[in-house]
């Protein structure tokens, strides 16, 4: 394999790591920096990741066709303004080989659609370009799946990714002008609420006039808020989809920007402290590697009981507690969503927020800090789900190798900081535990365990607890 290029500026970093994938036909990026640079040459659609080793990267140019025919019909195919993918047909109806056309990214309708609707919006007319950049978005999406599902090559999948995204950003930036004109005429009575028998008066904005149901009107209102909050949260949000080579929906983008979690005042720092129930079956089936991250310290409930079976652990959270290993060392205040692999790759051991950073919590460990072993404390559903790509990637593409499942529900995990009536747990939970092989891959089988935590307390915790 050719030498890694030397750290540089973001523009040469991505001009030598395409130099390399397109001279080699493939590359391995290692560092932080190439992974990055990577990342937004996919973005632009010119290189492909490996789908099972996320550091791997191919020439996407240099892609065929299933039958070994050029993916995109070589330099001399006359240019129809669509690119082709194959079609699953039923032969009894249409002949094999059936072909369905994905509009092209620089010839297409759907590209004149989005650009009439960003016109549309700079213009003024914010109804008419939401309405148009949700159709855009609709057949965009649709175009990224049939590319999906029928092994187009990355790059297509890329362009009807990269439309998609655009098209959401003129929808949501839309919604967000009409929350805001919503929230300017609703200050000025205005607005009409409810469905009044009478004939409303000409001077009255309703739900109707936005183009917006009420629930829509909602949800605009909580992206405008995000956005004043956060100015360019959404943009960024969609960009970090497309960077990531993942699809930029609407779901994700309120998970993104937290329009589709509770408010802050109501989750607080969405801080459960992890039960000690937990911890001890955890130690009393699971070993690790001496040093471990904890990237959720909260209040050492996770860390505590792991110092004291022996292991040194790396502290981290997003809020400040100020909580210290048994060294003195304070933890680091960081976003793990956006954290880097730390010296030594330590394993990791947490009880991860909930919510609508989850999938993205989980995926981003696995993905650029790949430790040896991790165990994470989730709600057993996370078993389920097959709508979201960072779920599907921690548990199709990179199996855990056990899920110890607690066939007696842990005590109940109240928010931090919570002082009303103790209450019993509704929630089924269980240790999910990711291992390298020695392939040096998350591949299963996944392996499913019962057990009772009552069975690994210390005597006199379990007689109290009985």
């Amino acid at each position: 394999m050719t030498d890694a290029p030397p750290v540089t500026s973001h523009a040469t970093m991505q001009s030598r790591v395409l130099d390399f994938v397109r001279k080699g036909g493939s590359y391995r990026c290692e560092t932080q920096n190439e992974q990055n640079a990577a990342l937004k040459l996919n973005a632009k659609g010119l290189i492909r990741r490996d789908r099972k080793d996320g550091k791997l990267w191919y020439d996407a140019a240099a892609e065929t066709a299933p039958d070994g025919e050029g993916g995109e019909g070589g330099p001399d195919a006359p240019d129809t303004g669509v690119d082709r993918l194959p079609r699953a047909v039923d032969p009894r109806v249409e002949p094999e080989g059936t072909e369905i056309a994905i509009p092209r990214h620089d010839a297409s309708d759907l590209l004149a659609t989005v650009e009439r609707a960003r016109r549309l919006l700079d213009d003024g007319d914010v109804i008419a370009a939401r309405m148009l950049a949700s159709v855009a978005y609709d057949q965009a999406k649709l175009a990224a799946q049939y590319g999906e599902r029928f092994k187009a090559a990355e790059k297509l999948v890329g362009k009807a990714r990269q439309l998609q995204g655009d098209a959401l950003l003129i929808e949501a930036r839309a919604k967000i002008q009409l929350a805001r004109e919503w929230d300017a005429a609703t200050e000025a009575g205005q607005t009409l609420k409810g469905r009044p028998k009478s004939v409303p008066n000409e001077n009255a904005f309703t739900a109707a006039d936005a183009g917006l149901s009420r629930k829509e009107i909602h949800e605009a209102r909580k992206l405008a808020a995000a956005e004043a909050r956060a100015p360019g949260i959404v943009e960024r949000a969609i960009q970090a989809r497309l960077e990531a080579g993942l699809e930029p929906s609407k779901a994700n983008l309120r998970a993104a920007v937290g329009t589709s979690s509770a408010p802050k005042e109501d989750r607080g720092d969405n801080l459960y402290q992890t039960p000690p129930e937990a911890m001890h079956t955890l130690l009393a089936l699971e070993q690790f590697g001496s040093l471990i991250l904890e990237p959720a310290c909260g209040r050492a409930a996770c860390s505590r009981p792991l110092e004291e079976a022996g292991y040194t652990v790396s502290l981290a959270d997003l809020v400040d507690y100020g909580t210290a290993d048994r060294f003195g060392e304070v933890q680091r205040v960081e976003d793990f969503l956006t954290s880097e692999a730390l010296d030594g790759q330590p394993d990791i051991v947490t009880n991860p927020p909930y919510g609508a950073l989850l999938n993205r919590f989980v995926a981003h460990a696995l993905r650029v800090h790949r430790p040896r072993k991790m165990a994470l404390l989730l709600n057993l559903n996370f078993l389920c789900g097959f709508d979201d790509d960072d779920r599907n990637f921690a548990m199709d593409e990179n199996p855990p190798s056990r899920v110890i499942v607690f066939k007696r529900r842990l005590p109940m995990m109240h928010r931090d900081g919570w002082d009303g009536p103790e209450a019993t747990s509704r929630m089924n939970t269980a240790w999910f535990i990711w291992e390298l092989n020695e392939a040096g891959e998350y591949a299963g089988p996944t392996e499913i365990r019962r057990v009772d935590w009552m069975d690994h307390m210390p005597a006199e915790q379990a007689e109290a607890a009985e």
